[in-house]
């Protein structure tokens, strides 16, 4: 029987995953409640889809690797109300293994709107022709940039190409570092 339970659990939390993160409309609480837990009463599996939900937003918007997982599902199951059993729990990992990294990408692409950088490349050039001598030989940055469409991925990546002197490449580089230490301040 525990086996039994451990299936519908898995087959809830695909469910939820499926309508929550993956944009399917056919799927529902009711359709959900009929096929897995067909026998439940109506506000015990309210409490329980509550609870999946809960913990399922809780690990999918921290973006939890294995060892945090581990320690958050640990931490629910020595909750006295409202916690989950060790079986539970395992059912809840499995789950992550198999839908981590669709879950993350589906939650980026929902919050992309605009265009995405999807590739850098760039070289140095030296000027051999220019309208002042002292403007010869000086390396420029020659850069491209491939951004795609943040809603429509089937359209073609749009390419823009520009090119900086030594001056607007070190500002850029500045700008960059900077950027890197506010990311940084948030991230700790």
């Amino acid at each position: 029987m525990a086996d039994q339970g451990s299936r519908s659990l898995l087959g809830l939390l695909n469910g939820i995953a499926k309508y929550t993160y993956y944009g399917d409309t056919v799927i529902t609480d009711g359709f959900l409640k009929e096929e897995l837990y067909p026998n439940t009463a109506e506000d015990e599996f309210q409490t329980l889809l509550t609870k999946c939900k809960t913990l399922m937003k809780s690990i999918a918007s921290a973006d939890m690797d294995y060892n945090q997982l581990e320690a958050f599902l640990t931490s629910h199951t020595k909750k006295k109300e409202g916690g989950i059993t060790k079986e539970e729990a395992t059912v809840f990992t499995k789950f992550w293994k198999n839908h981590k990294t669709k879950i993350h990408d589906s939650i980026v692409s929902q919050s992309t709107w605009n265009n995405t950088l999807k590739n850098v490349s760039w070289r140095i050039d030296l000027k051999t022709q220019a309208r002042h001598i002292d403007q010869l030989h000086t390396p420029t940055a020659i850069v491209e940039l491939q951004l795609a469409n943040g809603q429509d991925k089937s359209k073609e990546a749009e390419v823009v190409r520009f090119e900086m002197d030594e001056e607007k490449l070190s500002s850029v580089i500045k700008n960059l570092e900077d950027i890197q230490k506010q990311i940084n301040v948030h991230c700790q």
